[in-house]
């Protein structure tokens, strides 16, 4: 089959960045496939899915045929099994991107880098990170690096913590909020004064799909980062929810310190929380991302307003109703 210059295969395409990407991509025009375990197969919503496991290297090589580009946007689930499947998983989208000359776009992390990169990273920033799953990070850019000499092609974008319309494994959803839940409360799990990154989901996805159209004047590795929105002291993520819900629906909510001790009690029995409190360093210092090489790039860095964006993210969350109620003046 020759390979079609419009075309894309996404793993992780019911995720979060997977399937923004996805619906993106099929917007501007590609012709998106996506691969998921157990899909019932046909197009849907201008996506075509097909049935495999990301660890099945002749599946994704299968899926992946005639593919100009493959998004590899799959993660295990509440972080289980990351050190035995991450690794496997890239493998077999490297060599479906070998045997096509395809490009690998992956939605990079902080996670690569440790305090000594800290607290404002650049590109080729030093990468010692801290924890196991840093160190998966560095291994998987290192054969993403290895595989551009190889026949593939490569594009990372690394942005912040993720927050957008779909639920996923993030901090927004997870810990500052609770999907399908309204909001009563904002847990803050930095420490006072502390500044973090976000990164608004279809904000990244756009990055992607416009660096995507520019591709043939990327290296054959190239890294981005963005800088999202940066919340200088650690109030202004939770000040723009408050904002949103007190709009939306009158009521006044309370922040409060993120329950870090309850992760101390549930680690031992509790994957996802083991790994949440893993990061915790992260919320100890400030860490944010120079975006001047993708200014330079692209001319700017796609932003969408942060309530704007937050009042999105409650939304597709089911965190707000689903009109507007009426605020007494």
């Amino acid at each position: 089959m020759a390979r079609n210059d419009n075309t894309v295969l996404v793993l992780g395409a019911t995720g979060g960045i997977g399937g923004e990407v996805a619906r993106q991509l099929c917007d501007a025009g590609w012709e998106v496939r996506a691969l998921k375990r157990g899909a019932v197969e046909g197009k849907r919503e201008g996506i075509t899915w097909l049935a495999g496991d990301a660890m099945d290297a002749q599946a994704v090589r299968r899926a992946a045929k005639g593919c100009a580009v493959i998004v590899h946007a799959v993660n295990p689930p509440g972080y289980r099994g990351w050190s035995e499947l991450v690794l496997p998983m890239l493998d077999s989208t490297l060599a479906a991107a070998k045997a096509e000359g395809a490009t690998v776009v992956l939605p990079g992390t902080v996670y690569n880098f440790g305090p000594d990169a800290f607290p404002l990273l650049a590109e080729d920033s030093p990468q010692r990170p801290l924890t196991a799953k840093g160190a998966i990070r560095v291994e998987m850019e290192r054969r993403l690096e290895d595989a551009s000499r190889e026949g593939a092609r490569v594009l990372i974008v690394r942005a912040g913590d993720f927050f957008g319309p779909k639920a996923g494994n993030n901090w927004f959803s997870q810990g500052l909020v609770k999907a399908g839940q309204p909001v009563r409360a904002v847990s803050r799990p930095g420490d006072p004064g502390v500044g973090h990154q976000w990164s608004y989901l279809p904000d990244v996805a756009r990055t992607m799909v416009e660096l995507l159209a520019r591709r043939d004047r990327l290296a054959p590795f190239a890294r981005f980062h963005m800088a999202g929105h940066w919340d200088a002291d650690g109030t202004r993520m939770s000040d723009a929810i408050r904002k949103v819900v007190a709009r939306r629906t009158g009521a006044q909510v309370r922040v409060s310190a993120f329950p870090w001790w309850l992760l101390a009690l549930a680690s031992p029995f509790v994957v996802t929380f083991r790994e949440l409190r893993e990061m915790r360093y992260l919320w100890r210092t400030p860490v944010g991302m120079d975006n001047a090489k993708l200014v330079a790039f692209l001319g700017r860095e796609p932003h969408t307003p942060l309530e704007e964006a937050v009042e999105a993210a409650l939304d597709g969350l089911g965190c707000l109703p689903t009109a507007p109620v009426a605020v007494a003046a």
